[in-house]
């Protein structure tokens, strides 16, 4: 678990308590943290904007968000967090999909995934198995995937796997 200071804010939502980084106005990273963390208030405007679109967010899925984002990855893990942001509310391809359209792996899929630093911006819930929910966050039990289970709901996608 990082320490809350490391974060320019830290906030509450139906899924626990979120720490939001910053790298100048965009946003580098989203962490989901203990439900002890404590809340910390954003620190400058650019935070503060991030906080009301993520609020916007958890009150109707459909919000569109345009906070600058600054994930750090490789070419193709860029490519691939490009192509998530595309996937809309409400929709969920599979990581065979998604691989065909990108010419790669689901295997590299789910790898991208997994390395998604800023997840529910960049929505790599909206990637399941063939077969089911799939992973999130690189796990398939616990905590994670029920996370994954709610921002589908939410968006309103029937339950998967």
């Amino acid at each position: 678990m990082t320490p809350s200071a490391s974060y320019q804010a830290v906030i509450a939502t139906p899924l626990g308590r979120i720490g939001i980084r910053m790298m100048g106005d965009a946003v580098s990273a989203l962490d989901y943290l203990a439900a002890d963390a404590p809340e910390q208030p954003p620190v400058d405007a650019a935070t503060a904007a991030v906080v009301r679109q993520l609020d916007a967010y958890f009150r109707d899925a459909r919000y569109q968000f345009t906070v600058p984002l600054a994930p750090a990855g490789t070419a193709f893990q860029q490519r691939m967090w490009t192509a998530l942001q595309a996937i809309p509310v409400g929709t969920t391809l599979t990581y065979g999909e998604l691989a065909r359209s990108l010419d790669t792996a689901a295997r590299a899929i789910g790898g991208a995934c997994r390395n998604n630093p800023i997840p529910i911006l960049i929505p790599c819930h909206r990637v399941v198995g063939r077969q089911g929910l799939g992973g999130y966050a690189g796990e398939v039990t616990g905590d994670p995937p029920e996370i994954k289970r709610w921002l589908l709901r939410h968006e309103g996608v029937d339950a998967v796997g």
